[in-house]
């Protein structure tokens, strides 16, 4: 199923290459002239679900909040939430939140604060961000924009053992993130193979292809999220049209 998206950097909406995150050398896509609300209330209005607000550092919590607003339930927001203000953005209007570095410390899962969290919003409205970058041949989970490199290795292991304590997963490939150069197809048949709970893949997708891909060799068990080869986001790969209809035949055959 296609995953719609909303990624914020400095009050806009904007498809960043995921590598350049954090560096002098940011590298961006695509910034849009319209507000957040504007693609929320898009995807209300097709019924997609699933979808996420990633707020890509400070300056971004109005448009974030806008964009729940316009789309009660049916977002979840990631960027920087942490035990404190998880719930106000579960009032706020968001599905679930996201989390990915506030439950590392020095590069190591904090266990305690993961349990902390899960029992203050319950599991089933946390979604933990496994976004990974290769080396060795491995894929590590990186924190902090995607610059810092943790210790944790996504495994069919590590993919069990935290399904015990979200709802969901959402993965970038971030070496591919960005790139429209394709899938990490080695990324995505792990998922497909291994996660126990529903996951979303972002990262690389170029063409409605990526979708039929996707859903093939993942069972059906993975969303792809589609950012700068979208039309909607100024790309010349995808159609957002198509997507939608995708889903909606998808929907059918269940």
């Amino acid at each position: 199923m296609f995953r719609p998206c909303i990624d914020l950097h400095e009050g806009k909406v904007k498809q960043i290459v995921g590598g350049t995150l954090g560096e002098a050398g940011l590298h961006t896509n695509f910034v849009s002239e319209k507000p957040a609300a504007w693609f929320a209330e898009l995807y209300r209005r097709d019924q997609l679900t699933g979808g996420h607000v990633i707020m890509l550092g400070s300056g971004n919590d109005a448009e974030a909040r806008a964009a729940l607003a316009a789309y009660p339930g049916g977002l979840q927001i990631g960027g920087g939430v942490n035990l404190s203000n998880a719930r106000s953005w579960l009032d706020a209007g968001a599905s679930h939140v996201i989390v990915t570095s506030w439950v590392f410390r020095e590069g190591r899962v904090d266990w305690a604060r993961l349990e902390e969290l899960g029992k203050a919003i319950g599991q089933a409205r946390l979604v933990l961000d496994l976004s990974c970058r290769q080396r060795d041949g491995k894929y590590f989970v990186v924190t902090d924009r995607w610059q810092k490199f943790t210790d944790l290795v996504v495994t069919a292991e590590t993919l069990q053992k935290f399904s015990n304590y979200c709802a969901e997963f959402l993965i970038h490939a971030v070496d591919v993130e960005g790139l429209c150069r394709g899938i990490d197809r080695q990324m995505v048949e792990l998922l497909g193979q291994s996660s126990p709970i529903p996951t979303t893949y972002a990262g690389g997708a170029n063409s409605l292809q990526d979708l039929e891909t996707v859903a093939q060799i993942s069972g059906g068990k993975v969303g792809l999220t589609i950012g700068s080869a979208l039309d909607i986001f100024g790309g010349s790969g995808v159609k957002y049209a198509d997507c939608v209809a995708f889903n909606q035949r998808a929907s059918h055959r269940k």
